[in-house]
């Protein structure tokens, strides 16, 4: 595929698809700072943002590209932290961000530096508790990479997003993706690529490994479309098949993957991966998802096995609208109890987030919601009592299946199994 060119120094044009995720991006990220800084007794955090793709940081139109998001975003966000914990009589918190960007073109950084700099001095000037310091390298990300890692080191930097929102095919080596999530216990990585990427995932040589076997008919569809540019990106099936492909290829990067496209009416072209270490942040990231319904799009089951389908069978779009989120509670009621038995009947809240989202596209309260009004299932506290309300739910707690249950039968044939 051929590299997209950004013409930064005469004014680069801003694609539908980039829009779509800025919106999620900044969205995220505000939600990820608030989540962060919540406990009262905290009263510094410090983060490192590295944008390995970050062009000049202004579109045409005049909008704003991701270094300007996560620096306004800091700016508003922190404010708006420190006004509600004055509210509360909590002691304000301090924020330190070192963002380093990094664009392989010296124009765009250039241009980048005349942007950033009105927004480092306002920031100075109006927001006390935040303090910003931002490093400029114009090389490839793999060459820019190992520095990287090495100022973030430098600086004792514990929480760690990457943005790495390449342009190409094949800028980015998984390896680094790996080394991110293995060096940072608390890092997360956004990846952006176009569908043509997949290609290399599906090729005639790759065919031959083991895992890429099952519906080989598709995968040579897929190979083939793609490779006459003529691709049938809008049906559905095909789009729930190269996201079976590509969640094979980088589930081994980070625990928590989250492998859906961008949507697009008239085809499915790119996507938007947010890798992860914590499952509380593929949780803030799949409300998030909820909250920009339409915007992403996965094709398969909706409940906690998310790609167990049956593409000749079953497997539905799912946009994660209202209409999705009903039909994910229906999933949620039978999967919940299952996941439950399978791990001996009972399981605290902790380890079942921990397993439930590593493969599901579900909100967080249609996922307790499915909990507390299963009638299969009891939410037990520390204490013993049980649970009656949704928003009361800890991850101390545990789930236990009912010794009277709606679906017995069904748990009593496949114990005997």
């Amino acid at each position: 595929m051929a590299i997209k060119n950004y013409d930064w120094q005469h004014g680069a044009e801003l694609d539908d698809h980039s829009k779509r995720k800025h919106k999620i991006l900044n969205e995220y990220f505000r939600e990820y700072l608030i989540t962060r800084c919540k406990l009262p007794q905290r009263e510094k955090f410090r983060l490192a943002v590295v944008d390995g793709f970050s062009g000049a940081g202004k579109y045409k139109c005049g909008s704003f590209g991701s270094p300007l998001i996560f620096l306004d975003c800091l700016k508003k966000t922190v404010t708006e932290i420190n006004i509600e914990r004055t509210r509360q009589g909590m002691r304000l918190i301090e924020v330190e961000c070192l963002l380093l960007f990094n664009d392989f073109k010296l124009v765009a950084v250039e241009q980048l530096k005349q942007n950033v700099a009105p927004l480092e001095i306002e920031i100075a000037d109006t927001t006390k508790q935040l303090h910003v310091k931002v490093d400029y390298q114009n090389k490839t990300f793999q060459d820019a990479y190992p520095l990287f890692k090495n100022i973030i080191q430098a600086g004792n930097y514990r929480n760690v997003i990457f943005n790495l929102d390449q342009c190409g095919s094949s800028h980015v080596d998984l390896g680094a993706i790996r080394d991110i999530l293995s060096t940072w216990k608390s890092a997360e990585v956004f990846l952006n690529f176009p569908i043509e990427t997949v290609k290399a995932y599906i090729s005639p040589d790759e065919a031959k490994s083991s895992a890429l076997k099952s519906h080989a008919a598709l995968r040579a569809e897929i190979y083939a479309s793609l490779k006459d540019g003529d691709a049938p990106l809008s049906k559905a099936s095909w789009l729930g098949e190269v996201e079976r492909i590509i969640f094979e290829h980088l589930k081994g990067c980070a625990p928590y993957t989250s492998p859906f496209s961008i949507h697009n009416p008239d085809g499915w072209r790119y996507w938007l991966l947010h890798f992860a270490n914590s499952y509380r942040a593929r949780q803030v990231y799949n409300d998030i998802l909820h909250k920009n319904s339409s915007m992403q799009a996965h094709f398969g089951r909706s409940g906690l096995n998310m790609l167990s389908y049956d593409p000749s069978k079953d497997g539905a779009l799912y946009l994660f609208d209202a209409d999705s989120r009903r039909s994910a509670k229906e999933q949620l009621r039978e999967d919940i109890p299952r996941v439950i038995s399978d791990h001996g009947d009972v399981l605290n809240v902790e380890s079942f987030y921990e397993f439930a989202y590593n493969e599901t596209p579900a909100h967080s309260d249609d996922i307790n919601e499915m909990i507390i009004n299963n009638p299969d299932v009891e939410v037990i506290t520390p204490a013993g009592n049980e649970r009656r309300s949704v928003n009361t739910i800890g991850t101390d707690d545990l789930l236990r299946i009912r010794k009277q249950t709606s679906m017995f039968p069904i748990f009593f044939d496949r114990k005997k199994k």
